[in-house]
């Protein structure tokens, strides 16, 4: 690399240097071996043949120098040739060494990446529902590219770049002290000349960089608002497409500002070290042709000289900011580690069992939970927010006690936020109880292990969550050894048979990001195939119609009619009327089951449940239920 390349190359790297200076403990070193040490053998090869390439550019400039000493001398031809014929073997085999390093540094650096973000991808998988609440997306995706890249650079190039510098640095000094120790000197002493901008430069084209990205993420934001469906039609609506367009102009103003001022920076220091070098290189020939001229210097170790200065800069250079390039791994290692240090608070038991076979009760005796706290889930730099909220913890169902036998129905009712979805999540096990128990056929789920109560337990959302991905791709979700037989079975099922089969892919039609390539009925019906698909032996339907319109209720209504045959569910209704066939009917207000029983029995009784009743049909005196 040349002096120039390298001055580039160390502006970049103190511009983008670690903002945070702490010190890396021993604990981060010793995991950071361990993720090397499947790649060992690899990295021992790949520091022998950096060693060997650092070998071969130190011999380049020397065979230059008793190329020109034949000459100088009127050697025999045939020595000049040989000489000539050696540097071109040495540059043959110096780019044979550059492949293979090359090869072996990817290799290292692709399975760095492939290893680190397989198990970040997998302990995230593990998570709570909790951690997905709180975190930012866009800054755990940055985990899993960014922080991950820059941490296999600590292998792929930073360790080799140590090393090889550190080596062609030795050798450069020898053999300069041994040519002439006096330039040896003179080049040492210009060296802060070289050094010295490098740092003060660097750290101010830093603050402009930190500043302009700031900007950069201000303009994103308010591209990424303003050019989605919703924030288009809100700054439409309100007639500020002018407002917004001076405000936007006045920030990309901003970083064109900083873009010129960081251009010119950038230019003056590199002008100036490759004027300082270029400098040093006419001293190198000054001296060395006086040495010469009197006898005390060849002129061939004048040459080599010459180019052992670039030798010298270039390595001292880089090894300069090796401390930047190490302190920006191990903190995106570091930052790595942060998410994989996160526990999971749902976790099979050592002796775990599968739920037990046959029809399925649900229990829960005296269930009392409170939501997990930000600290206990999630991190501060995913939330971005300086610290976690540390409240949490605060009960939201006190004392919850509920039976469904075997294909019975029991819905629950009551005001938003009186913990019906809370109810349900447990009994997927999203969330443990804090105390009391939740019971599949009689075994708390804690007890249980979780690929068997995912199997056991099917739950249909009020959103109908769907993946930007084909049809078969989001049903095979349920049940991935699914034929075609069946998901056209459970789509007919679901009354959606014949919506897809007009469409032009069928099966493979891509549903759009959400599935919003299709209306919510369609979208409830595809995710109650899914349901269907996956036969469940217990069935939660958490106001899975509650947005819909008449017409597409009905749709839902008669498919969800299918999914509930025979199993035994938990409806959460926001519409009364669905759920007047219920085996028993649950009343919840702020986490505590205030009303109990049977539609008619509820209605007799005069209680909450009569008044949610008359409220919701104030104009209709005996509406006509919808069957589920």
């Amino acid at each position: 690399m040349s002096i120039e390349s390298e001055a580039w190359s160390q502006l970049y790297r103190q511009a983008h240097a670690p903002q945070e200076r702490r010190a890396i403990g021993r604990a981060t070193a010793r995991r950071i071996l361990r993720f090397a040490r499947p790649h060992r053998p690899q990295l021992i090869g790949f520091l022998a043949f950096s060693v060997a390439s650092a070998l071969l550019a130190v011999a380049n400039p020397v065979l230059a120098g008793q190329v020109v000493d034949g000459i100088v001398g009127h050697a025999a031809p045939g020595s000049v040739v040989m000489l000539a014929a050696v540097i071109g073997a040495v540059a043959v085999l110096d780019a044979g060494l550059g492949i293979v390093i090359r090869w072996l540094s990817a290799r290292i650096g692709e399975g760095l990446i492939l290893d680190l973000r397989t198990a970040v991808f997998d302990h995230v998988q593990r998570l709570p529902v909790a951690f997905f609440t709180r975190t930012r997306t866009g800054a755990l995706v940055s985990r899993l590219n960014s922080d991950v890249i820059g941490a296999q650079r600590a292998f792929s190039t930073t360790l080799s770049g140590v090393v090889t510098n550190a080596v062609t640095l030795l050798l450069t000094l020898v053999v300069m002290v041994r040519l002439s120790w006096q330039i040896t000197l003179l080049a040492l002493i210009l060296l802060p000349l070289f050094m010295f901008p490098a740092r003060r430069m660097g750290s101010r084209v830093a603050e402009i960089q930190r500043e302009a990205a700031q900007l950069n993420a201000a303009m994103s934001s308010q591209m990424t608002e303003r050019f989605s469906a919703p924030g288009a039609t809100l700054v439409k609506l309100f007639g500020r497409p002018r407002q917004e367009s001076t405000e936007f102009a006045l920030r990309a103003g901003r970083v064109r500002d900083i873009g010129v001022r960081t251009a010119m920076l950038q230019t003056i220091f590199v002008t100036a070290l490759t004027l300082v070098s270029a400098l040093a290189v006419a001293l190198v020939y000054g001296l060395g042709g006086w040495y010469a001229l009197r006898g005390q210097l060849d002129a061939g170790s004048v040459v080599a000289l010459s180019l052992l200065l670039t030798r010298l800069y270039t390595p001292l250079t880089a090894l300069a900011s090796a401390r930047v390039d190490i302190m920006s791994a191990l903190v995106s290692f570091e930052r790595v580690f942060e998410v994989l240090d996160l526990k999971p608070l749902i976790q099979d038991a050592p002796d775990a069992k599968p739920v037990p076979a046959g029809p399925v009760s649900v229990r829960f005796d005296d269930v009392r939970f409170g939501y997990p706290s930000a600290d206990k889930v999630s991190l501060a730099s995913l939330e971005d927010v300086a610290t976690l909220d540390a409240r949490g913890g605060v009960e939201v169902l006190h004392g919850i006690s509920l039976h469904a036998e075997p294909g019975q129905m029991v819905a629950l009712v009551g005001s938003s936020g009186a913990g019906k979805s809370t109810i349900a999540q447990l009994v997927s096990r999203l969330y443990d109880v804090d105390s009391g128990g939740v019971r599949l056929n009689g075994v708390d789920v804690r007890e249980l292990t979780g690929r068997s109560i995912h199997d056991t337990v099917g739950l249909v959302t009020q959103d109908g969550h769907l993946f930007h991905d084909s049809i078969r791709a989001n049903l095979r979700l349920a049940r991935p050894e699914a034929t075609d037989a069946d998901m056209w079975e459970a789509l007919r099922r679901a009354r959606l048979h014949e919506l897809v089969a007009a469409l032009p892919d069928g099966l493979d039609t891509v549903v759009g990001e959400c599935g919003y390539r299709l209306s919510g009925g369609e979208r409830q019906r595809l995710t109650i195939a899914r349901l269907l698909l996956k036969q469940p032996r217990v069935v939660i339907l958490d106001e899975a119609t509650a947005s819909l319109d008449s017409t597409s209720e009905a749709a839902v209504q008669e498919a969800l009619a299918e999914a509930l045959e025979g199993r035994t569910s938990l409806v959460i209704a926001h519409r009364l009327s669905t759920i007047r066939s219920a085996d028993q009917i649950l009343v919840l207000e702020e986490g505590r089951i205030v009303e109990r029983g049977t539609h008619s029995r509820l209605l007799s009784a005069g209680g909450r449940y009569t008044e949610l009743y008359r409220t919701q049909f104030a104009t209709d005196d005996d509406p006509e239920p919808v069957a589920v």
